[in-house]
């Protein structure tokens, strides 16, 4: 029996976050060592494919290789995650590169250091049960569509392709159903029309045929025909006074993760299946693997930010928070390649 989906019935709206100016914050200047070699690091969902690079650098020792000794707190929601990192219990955040431009624009000096992903790693599936004769875009007028989180790129995405189509968020209901479960059952009960979310629920609906997907920030391609250019996604970000104090550690930390991405770079599926927790794997590594590979080459080559990646975030983001003013994000200040430009070199990544 399917379970009954505790749905939140907030709607999406723009934020209420207000812009900062530009910060004028100091250049960063690397040291050698590691000023600290204890770490905490707060994620959202650590099993998820975002946090990927992650949990292999974790598991395959490359942060012990490194000098640091890393605990990784998992969080239920990005915004506990994001609090974790504001309230000084964790010193690093992994999450989506558009929560960096939220926290500068209310003045948080926080700063994006790796790269993860490079695109989103979700799609937006229309419902071939609750809209059989589905036709355009347009046909999702009024209709309730479920996202992930009403803070994150899935109802970022699913606003792009509304946008696609003429429609804008207040056209329909964004219903925030965050766990998989309950968004399956969900849109299986009919209690929903359309979901922008991630693998590996996207992935078996698909191979069920029970959605048609109509956008997907799941590959390179269709990350850009969407965003109009390559989007950051997940990374690791910090205050940038931690970043400064510890320039040190941030290296190590980088140079662990870029030999991670590297690894996933020739890396099979059996190896990968090997490598995570037996639990991540949801009790069926064919579906596992299978969607892995519908992500794979969203996962960052290198930590490395494209040079137009963050302003596509800060477009996208802007569009449809009219609160985020473009004019008042120093996007230089978002991130930086230096860390990982020097793991790169290293790694010959």
């Amino acid at each position: 029996m399917e379970r009954f989906p505790r749905i939140s019935r907030r709607v999406f709206t723009s934020g209420t976050i207000v812009a900062a100016t530009s910060l004028g914050w100091p250049a960063l200047h690397v040291q050698g060592q590691p000023e600290t070699r204890k770490l905490t690091i707060a994620v959202e969902n650590k099993a998820a494919f975002y946090c990927l690079p992650l949990t292999i650098s974790e598991q395959l020792g490359y942060f012990r290789a490194e000098g640091l000794n890393v605990a990784i707190t998992d969080h239920e929601t990005g915004a506990q995650a994001l609090q974790a990192l504001t309230g000084k219990s964790a010193d690093i955040c992994s999450a989506g590169f558009e929560h960096v431009i939220h926290l500068q624009s209310v003045q948080q000096r926080v700063q994006s250091f790796v790269l993860l992903g490079r695109s989103p790693q979700t799609a937006f599936g229309v419902s071939i049960k609750s809209l059989p004769r589905y036709k355009s875009i347009a046909d999702l007028k009024g209709k309730k569509i479920a996202v992930a989180a009403l803070d994150d790129s899935s109802a970022l995405m699913a606003c792009m392709v509304l946008a696609q189509g003429g429609l804008s968020a207040a056209d329909v209901s964004f219903l925030e159903v965050r766990d998989q479960g309950d968004a399956l059952a969900a849109l299986r009960s009919g209690h929903v029309d359309a979901l922008s979310h991630t693998d590996p629920l996207m992935t078996i609906l698909e191979q069920k045929g029970e959605v048609r997907i109509i956008g997907d920030a799941r590959t390179l391609k269709g990350t850009t025909e969407l965003f109009g250019g390559p989007m950051p996604a997940g990374c690791l970000f910090a205050s940038l006074d931690f970043i400064q104090k510890n320039p040190g550690t941030c290296q190590s930390l980088v140079n662990a993760m870029v030999r991670g991405l590297k690894w996933l770079q020739t890396a099979g599926p059996g190896d990968i299946v090997k490598t995570v927790p037996e639990n991540y794997l949801l009790g069926d590594r064919g579906l596992y693997i299978a969607s892995f590979n519908k992500v794979r080459e969203s996962i960052s080559l290198d930590g490395i930010f494209a040079d137009e990646a963050p302003s596509t975030a800060l477009k996208a983001i802007a569009s449809f928070d009219a609160s985020v003013k473009s004019s008042r994000i120093n996007l230089a200040k978002t991130y930086t390649n230096e860390f990982a430009q020097r793991a790169k070199e290293r790694f010959r990544a």
